[in-house]
């Protein structure tokens, strides 16, 4: 299942791709004259799911041809976050051995000891807010594309220039669709932060601080309609170790070696999300401060 693919185009996935976009359209040209609310809704879903197939294109899904697959799934429906660099810094989150490192993991919510400590008092309830999945959802979507935006711009460089480029122009076509549409701009707005809203009740706990790299991803084992809406990738410890497998094909690869699964991640497992609901949706799971980094006090004793 780690090698590559027998087949040249995923039709399963191709499917998802046509319903969401056919959705999405239904939502911003058709819905949103019956009823704003629901319009609303049904955009912020496909919002969320178009944001998961993303997710599959950029690991070589659902064709052979990667420049296919970028252009399905390009513009960013969401408006804020470049698929490209969306790309470039979840591809740098796969490399395992620094997940959750607030040094090397673009993807982490974890602070050094030495940068919480640094935080004023108002900023440290903000950030604990952010770490029960209430908060997450609530202000995590502020709080994330405040983060992405200062990272790239502390970075630079004509690449990061160029992705921020091609998706204002996409975004901004994204936008004139929505001004031809019954649908006000602000609704789309809201709708839009709705869909990374649901994106973080993914993110929320896929990752852990613990000693073992392999034991740092989440398994979800739920099959509802947040696991379609995520594409399977509640199972992320399979993601993680066979990034190269299709989401239709997650979970058979999880049932055929679930206990394998289990033990390298060292049963780091929730039954459903409703668990995750009822465990965290006021209660933090992790400190922000990362409880097991030791850089900072080695580079001192050196």
């Amino acid at each position: 299942m780690t090698g590559k693919r027998a087949v040249l185009i995923e039709w399963p996935t191709l499917v998802v791709l046509a319903a969401t976009y056919a959705a999405w359209g239904g939502a911003v040209f058709w819905l949103s004259e019956w009823s704003l609310t629901a319009a609303v809704l049904l955009a912020g879903v496909t919002v969320a799911q178009q944001a998961s197939l993303q997710h599959e294109a950029l690991h070589g899904h659902p064709t052979a041809w990667q420049w296919l697959n970028a252009l399905m799934v390009r513009p960013s429906l969401n408006l804020f976050i470049p698929y490209g660099r969306f790309r470039d810094t979840h591809l740098a989150h796969h490399r395992d051995a620094n997940l959750t490192d607030p040094y090397d993991d673009p993807e982490t919510n974890f602070l050094t000891q030495k940068d919480w400590e640094g935080q004023p008092g108002w900023h440290k309830a903000i950030l604990k807010l952010n770490n029960t999945l209430a908060g997450r959802m609530l202000i995590g979507p502020f709080l994330g594309q405040w983060a992405f935006l200062r990272a790239d711009m502390g970075e630079g460089g004509t690449k990061i220039a160029r992705s921020w480029a091609a998706h204002l122009v996409g975004a901004a076509g994204v936008l004139w669709l929505v001004f031809q549409s019954p649908m006000p701009v602000w609704a789309y707005l809201v709708a839009a932060y709705l869909g990374v809203s649901l994106l973080k009740i993914r993110t929320f706990l896929e990752h852990r601080a613990h000693e073992q790299c392999r034991a740092r991803s989440v398994i979800i084992e739920d099959r509802g309609p947040l696991a379609l809406l995520f594409l399977n990738n509640n199972l992320h410890a399979v993601h993680h170790m066979h990034p190269q497998v299709s989401w239709y094909d997650l979970p058979h690869t999880y049932r055929a070696q679930r206990d394998r699964f289990l033990a390298c991640n060292d049963r780091y497992l929730y039954p459903s999300y409703a668990t995750v609901f009822m465990r965290h949706l006021l209660w933090s799971k992790d400190p922000v401060a990362h409880p097991l980094l030791r850089r900072e006090q080695e580079n001192l004793d050196a």
